[in-house]
């Protein structure tokens, strides 16, 4: 399998990781002023964006396998590790069992806690939907309400750029990555053991990642960084640009020096 991947800039590498129904295209504006300090890396997750079809495994751990080798590949020994959303899940697969290349680690939207069982009902509620109505009937009632109502009206482009995106995502990719976030284990332990600093940026709206998920692990690593942003919902990178990206820009340097 071919990865497919953005690689600019020069320097500490950030390696930013998609979310579910997403591709490394939700990365490209929000990047290139990160390129003037740092080497900036967007990958394709397996069955995703230009990177499908995906015929091996969904789970986050053969996910994180294909990160490992996609980094060997450039020649990359240690980094900082962005995963919005399900790539937040990758990546702590990717921290359990390669940790020791990670300099730092930003769950963006994301949780290392497992599924609840209601969330796991919905998951399959929503395999159930994709399989009987297709990918298009899913995506568009899935997409808008993952941004904040109040910032929906202005964001219309990016809403549409999301929609656009998820649609283009063959069923398969969405069934099966459905069922590999449903069947995820808990991660906390990977947190309480991180020898990297931990950055959690979450949206006070967020209903994807409910705050008291939030406070219930940010508290886990030895040293972490939180940032928790009102009126905001699960799409950061979008609904927040300015203020998601100096975060994670001070946290680089603050790792990197």
């Amino acid at each position: 399998m071919t990865n497919t991947y953005t690689d600019h800039g020069s320097g500490d590498a950030l390696v930013f990781l998609h979310g579910f129904c997403e591709s490394k295209e939700v990365w490209a504006e929000f990047t290139q002023p990160l390129q003037q300090k740092f080497r900036i890396l967007a990958l394709d997750l397996p069955g995703f964006g230009d990177n499908t079809p995906n015929s091996g495994s969904y789970s986050m751990e053969s996910m994180a396998d294909e990160v490992k080798r996609q980094l060997d590949e450039l020649s990359i020994k240690s980094c900082l590790l962005v995963g919005h959303s399900m790539g937040g899940y990758v990546g702590m697969a990717f921290a359990e069992k390669y940790g020791h290349l990670l300099r730092g680690l930003c769950l963006f939207h994301s949780s290392a806690l497992p599924d609840t069982d209601e969330k796991k009902e919905q998951r399959n509620k929503s395999i159930d939907f994709v399989e009987r109505h297709g990918v298009d009937n899913f995506i568009n009632p899935f997409t808008e309400p993952l941004f904040y109502e109040g910032n929906r009206a202005r964001l219309q482009q990016e809403i549409e750029l999301m929609k656009n995106i998820g649609k283009a995502t063959p069923k398969e990719s969405i069934t099966g990555a459905l069922a590999a976030m449903r069947d995820r284990p808990d991660r906390a332990q990977v947190l309480r053991e991180a020898k990297y600093p931990v950055l959690f940026i979450f949206g006070k709206e967020d209903g994807a990642v409910p705050m008291d998920k939030a406070l219930e692990q940010c508290h886990l690593p030895g040293n972490s960084m939180v940032y928790f942003l009102e009126k905001t919902g699960h799409m950061g990178m979008f609904e927040r640009t300015y203020e998601t990206r100096k975060a994670l820009e001070k946290f680089a340097e603050t790792i990197f020096g």
